[in-house]
């Protein structure tokens, strides 16, 4: 039994991958910079160096001087491409952590985590909306 539209629909599928992992990506690329710029928005600023610190990475992230990284999406088959880790703190602002939780003798001034609570239903619904658009795209298009 031969089913009717059968090669349409498997380049359809072979396709949908690729669309949804750039589409994805853009999604999460444009959720990092939103809330990467709050974070910088709200950290507190003496020398400038924690806020400059303040960033994202895609793929596999080193820390080699970030000491704040609690935020990092990815997908779960280890796909780099769709893993971002938004990071603070440097060789300059080894710090990020004591600014952000505080120390014995002074109180926390929370700029990373009350950013990420206050943008990650809007962030996590764009990459819903990015992955359900991809899909429809990729089965709309006559290939």
């Amino acid at each position: 039994m031969a089913v009717k539209g059968l090669d349409k629909l498997q380049k359809k599928l072979k396709a949908l991958p690729d669309q949804v992992r750039k589409d994805i990506h853009e999604a999460m690329k444009q959720g990092a910079e939103e809330l990467t710029q709050m974070q910088r928005r709200l950290a507190p600023v003496d020398s400038g160096a924690l806020r400059d610190s303040i960033g994202y990475t895609f793929g596999n992230f080193q820390a080699d001087n970030a000491n704040v990284r609690g935020v990092t999406a990815g997908s779960k088959i280890g796909d780099t491409e769709l893993s971002v880790t938004i990071h603070a703190g440097d060789a300059k602002a080894f710090y990020a952590a004591f600014v952000e939780f505080g120390t014995v003798d002074q109180n926390g001034q929370p700029y990373f985590f009350p950013a990420y609570r206050s943008l990650s239903r809007r962030i996590k619904g764009r990459i819903s909306r990015a992955t359900t658009k991809a899909a429809k795209k990729v089965a709309g298009s006559g290939k």
